[in-house]
């Protein structure tokens, strides 16, 4: 029975040994391509967003219940922890988010170069050399764009970031409307770059589809660095509505520091 329980003990060891060195070498392995998710998950402050449900008052002691938000995704680059980065291809790099779509929160990437990733950068909108190859050099976006709304017309270009619903506020008692849309509006573009550092490394692997996990807070588009009062906006009481001027460039700063990653899995 001694004899029997120690090779029942060294065949255990010996099995155990060999799965962890297959994992081991399916870790290992950085060769060939993969897969990459990259989540958009919305919140407002330190709360997950739900749409339609009044919201902790903001700096500005304003409430706000959100019924829109969407934004354009575009532009992803990795970067390596050898500083090496690999630019996701630009005929593919054009993604929309909608909080009411949860089939748009995972933009999958695919053939992406295997190895530890420790950085990533996007933008936010459709960047300027894009635009300007016109209305046929869009490819599927543009009627993608026209179908979820954030296309003002071809002339008036992209919407990049529609935030919207109503709010009140000591000096507007009654649920008013807001809407903020960034685009190009005059001389100002309005389109940014995000990089962010991640916790821990992306391990893209061909047997390996790491995601990550990233957190919009929504409630800093009005209330970031640049406070933008919603009631003093609320123009004869007709709402809130701000598509362009000075405040775009000021919600446009916001959207920029409004994302962080919160954790990643390498699956």
């Amino acid at each position: 029975m001694k004899f029997r329980s120690i090779l029942f003990s060294a065949l255990a060891v010996s099995a155990l040994s060999m799965t962890s060195c297959d994992k081991d070498d399916t870790v290992t392995d950085v060769s060939g391509t993969g897969s990459l998710g990259v989540e958009f998950d919305n919140a407002f402050g330190d709360n997950d967003l739900i749409l339609g449900v009044a919201n902790a008052a903001n700096s500005q002691n304003e409430v706000l219940k959100v019924s829109t938000v969407k934004y354009i995704i575009s532009n992803m680059v990795l970067t390596k922890a050898d500083g090496t980065t690999f630019t996701y291809p630009k005929s593919q790099s054009y993604f929309i988010v909608n909080e009411a779509d949860t089939n748009t929160h995972v933009l999958e990437l695919s053939n992406v170069p295997a190895g530890d990733y420790t950085k990533i950068k996007f933008g936010v909108g459709v960047d300027k050399a894009q635009f300007d190859l016109g209305a046929q050099g869009q490819g599927d976006f543009l009627a993608l764009a026209q179908s979820e709304g954030m296309l003002w017309s071809w002339s008036a270009g992209y919407k990049f970031v529609a935030f919207e619903g109503t709010f009140t506020s000591p000096t507007v008692t009654t649920d008013t409307s807001y809407m903020v849309h960034t685009g190009q509006t005059g001389t100002d573009y309005n389109y940014t770059e995000v990089t962010l550092n991640l916790p821990t490394s992306a391990k893209v692997r061909k047997t390996i589809a790491p995601d990550i996990h990233i957190i919009t807070d929504v409630a800093k588009f009005v209330d970031g660095t640049n406070k933008i009062n919603l009631s003093a906006a609320n123009s004869m009481g007709m709402g809130a509505m701000i598509m362009g001027g000075s405040q775009l460039p000021l919600i446009t700063a916001n959207v920029k520091e409004s994302f962080r990653v919160d954790h990643v899995h390498n699956d």
